[in-house]
């Protein structure tokens, strides 16, 4: 039991937890994220992981929003502290990366503008999430819904000294600044949009490398190769809206999500008509 819910199944796993199908006395059900601060944990770490992790998901569950997964609970049991969010259909937009699943480019551009505007949102609620990637954003095809999923996960594993030294994930959707000195700003989040659309519109990464070092450099000092090169049918009025999304500086990027979301929805005007 975590609070009211009991587990009913698991139905994936989470970096230092895991994922559950939980439904309370009522029927009621949700999905249950765990962290489990006491195993995974060094012990002089773990009284200021929870707090990270109680105040993260106090501010992510305050967040109502139609592009944005919400969280309905949170507490700790048996040293695992664990969140309770909405089922979701559909599937996450790392689905839709692959070449032979590529969206049509209009949809492609209204969904990543449509994430840009749950961004918008929550950056107004001073909360950014740190890891905007494909697997992070859910999308169902039969109702068309797109939400964000994850809000503030990511500053708890990023934070901790974890008992096994486990390195969680790689760094191909994180901006410049996460990776040269930590800084972690709205321009951040927008950045790691810019990423998960260059590989939706084209099926690769658009900083890429042999090596964990050589991908951080790339990402760092290198340019990105235009998606119109990346992909030879796509037109080249893309590589103007992912060349601002993808600048070095922050202040280079897009003011805010708000002015994304209204590029993007232009850029699919001329597009597609």
């Amino acid at each position: 039991m975590f609070g009211p819910y009991e587990l009913k199944s698991e139905i994936g796993k989470a970096p230092l937890g895991g994922l559950y199908l939980g439904a309370r006395p009522d029927g009621a059900t949700a999905v249950i994220k765990t962290l489990a601060l006491a195993t995974e944990f060094e012990p002089r770490d773990q009284a200021e992981v929870r707090k990270r992790f109680f105040r993260e998901a106090e501010a992510a569950a305050r967040l109502r929003h139609p592009g944005i997964r919400r969280i309905v609970a949170s507490g700790e049991d048996n040293g695992t502290a664990w969140v309770a969010m909405e089922r979701l259909e559909g599937k996450p937009l790392s689905h839709f990366t692959v070449p032979f699943r590529l969206l049509p480019v209009g949809d492609t551009l209204e969904l990543a503008a449509r994430a840009a505007e749950a961004l918008n949102y929550a950056h107004s609620e001073n909360v950014v999430h740190r890891d905007i990637k494909p697997a992070n954003i859910i999308y169902d095809p039969v109702t068309d819904r797109l939400k964000i999923t994850d809000f503030g996960f990511a500053h708890i594993t990023d934070s901790g000294r974890t008992r096994t030294g486990l390195v969680l994930g790689t760094p191909s959707f994180k901006s410049p600044e996460q990776l040269s000195d930590g800084r972690v700003t709205a321009a951040s989040d927008l950045f790691s949009l810019g990423v998960t659309l260059y590989q939706l519109l084209t099926g690769k990464l658009p900083f890429q490398s042999g090596s964990m070092i050589g991908l951080m450099q790339s990402i760092i000092a290198r340019p990105h190769v235009p998606p119109s090169e990346a992909r030879d049918d796509l037109d080249p009025v893309l590589d103007d809206i992912l060349g601002r999304a993808l600048q070095k500086r922050p202040p280079d990027r897009f003011a805010d999500g708000a002015e994304m979301a209204a590029a993007l929805r232009a850029c699919a005007e001329t597009v597609c008509g």
